[in-house]
């Protein structure tokens, strides 16, 4: 996957592949929302990935938010001369999403929700642990999978990192704030863009409650269960996600 990697100007992303542009927005913590898998899949079938790395904590404070991010989205689809994309979102990234195409409608296929918020005030909050020491780290972040193992030391590491860095703690917490206060609901009735929810049946950051939400709420959405899973479905089960993305996209002749 390494040689597809690209900095150019502001960003750095991922890219594989020709065709449809599928851009894929990850979360608060990147390691806990992987999308190795999609990377690897989905050039084989006619589609473009492209994985940009969100700058969150590496904006001035103010643009910290999900506005700026959904902005950053739009500014790298412009930069990268696609004419419509469709939009995959994990946690904060599906949110970042559902933004971005309440905004810039007319640049947006379709979207991709897995475990996201925009409903759910707790959906940041509880998943993203304070400083501790490292077994509660471990412990928090193997509770964002159904299968605990999923957390490797890799990925643990990460959030060990994150949580113990003075400044990243506070831009989390602001992102988090700006997630509670950028409530998508009045919003969502009002979205037409196609959308595919893909949830854990076990998600305990945004419970299958919130994915029937959003299903009720949004007027063009298919909601779909993947079980013995938890809030970050591409990791857990890569090769179902996969499969229902791609039959819904198939089926949406998207």
């Amino acid at each position: 996957m390494e040689n597809h990697f690209k900095k150019e100007g502001k960003y750095s992303y991922f890219e594989s592949g020709e065709g449809t542009p599928i851009i894929v927005l990850h979360g608060l913590m990147g390691g806990l929302s992987n999308f190795g898998g999609m990377a690897e899949f989905f050039p084989k079938h006619g589609y473009k990935v492209v994985i940009p790395e969100l700058p969150l904590y590496t904006q001035n404070i103010l643009k910290t938010n999900v506005k700026a991010f959904s902005k950053y989205v739009k500014d790298f689809i412009t930069f990268k001369g696609f004419e419509k994309v469709i939009l995959v979102g994990n946690s904060l990234g599906g949110h970042v999403a559902l933004y971005h195409t309440k905004m810039y409608p007319e640049k947006v296929l379709a979207m991709i929700l897995t475990g996201s918020s925009g409903l759910y005030e707790s959906a940041m909050g509880d998943s993203y642990p304070k400083r501790g020491d490292y077994e509660y780290i471990k412990q928090k972040t193997q509770g964002v999978f159904y299968n605990p193992e999923i957390a490797t030391k890799e990925v643990v590491d990460e959030v060990f990192a994150i949580v113990n860095d003075r400044i990243k703690v506070i831009k989390t917490l602001t992102i988090a704030k700006s997630a509670i206060r950028h409530n998508m609901a009045k919003d969502l009735p009002k979205m037409t863009t196609p959308t595919c929810l893909i949830w854990g049946k076990n998600d305990k950051v945004t419970p299958p409650e919130v994915a029937e939400e959003f299903h009720r709420l949004l007027p063009e959405s298919s909601l779909y269960w993947i079980d013995q899973c938890g809030h970050a479905a591409m990791m857990e089960h890569p090769e179902e996600f996969n499969r229902i993305v791609l039959e819904w996209l198939q089926n949406n002749k998207l």
